[in-house]
């Protein structure tokens, strides 16, 4: 397995690399065909992220996680990966050598942007002391709305595949939703987890063609 290891935000560490080497090749007991992974582990706000992402065939699996503890994290990141490899092994299996399952010709890309909203601290607080030491003054203006940062951006790379394997791929990746082409339909949709449990099916809907009028 060729395996990559970034580190962000904190230098790298040699131990770090060797233990995350052991814990992804241990994939390779539950995969026939572990291509290649990449670690990504990073630090932000105190918090120890990591992130690995492992190609089987056309598969995808992903874990990600954070702790206090970049060794918790990986741990943690792995046993998803670990957890979904179990459930669907067997799958996999059967999948390997079918063409129209894992043909790597994709259909277009898209890219997901994860924003996070930090709202200002209220102005009102700031000028309180002034507003009672003159209180004939204009009111203080009100806060802007909040400002949203970038968080993370992933690029998708759309594949055909059935409802049930677009499924299994988005458990694969712990993600909460799956974007696809439809190959009962051809029609770019969405798989997503519903919090009342299961799975919910987006697809755009076109209007029946209208009816041409006839003369008389």
């Amino acid at each position: 397995m060729q395996l990559n290891i970034t580190f962000r935000q904190f230098g790298a560490s040699d131990s770090l690399k060797e233990y995350a080497r052991e814990k992804v090749e241990r994939v390779n007991r539950l995969l026939d065909r572990a291509g290649e992974a990449h670690v990504v582990l990073s630090l932000e706000r105190h918090l120890h992220h990591a992130d690995i992402t492992i190609h089987s065939g056309a598969w995808i699996l992903r874990g990600r996680e954070k702790s206090d503890d970049m060794y918790a994290s990986i741990d943690l990141a792995m046993d998803k990966i670990e957890r979904q490899l179990r459930r669907y092994r067997d799958k996999l299996k059967s999948h390997h050598g079918k063409e129209k399952v894992h043909h790597r010709q994709d259909l277009v890309k898209v890219r997901h942007d994860v924003f996070e909203l930090h709202e200002p601290e209220q102005a009102a607080e700031a000028s309180a002391p002034a507003a009672q030491a003159a209180p004939a003054a204009a009111p203080a203006p009100v806060a802007e709305s909040g400002v949203a940062r970038l968080v993370r951006t992933t690029h998708l790379a759309i594949q055909s595949l059935s409802v049930d394997d677009a499924v299994m791929q988005m458990n694969l990746m712990n993600n909460d939703f799956y974007v696809f082409q439809n190959q009962q339909s051809q029609a770019l949709s969405i798989v997503y987890r519903r919090k009342e449990g299961g799975f919910g099916l987006i697809e755009p809907h076109l209007p029946d063609a209208p009816v041409a009028a006839t003369g008389t």
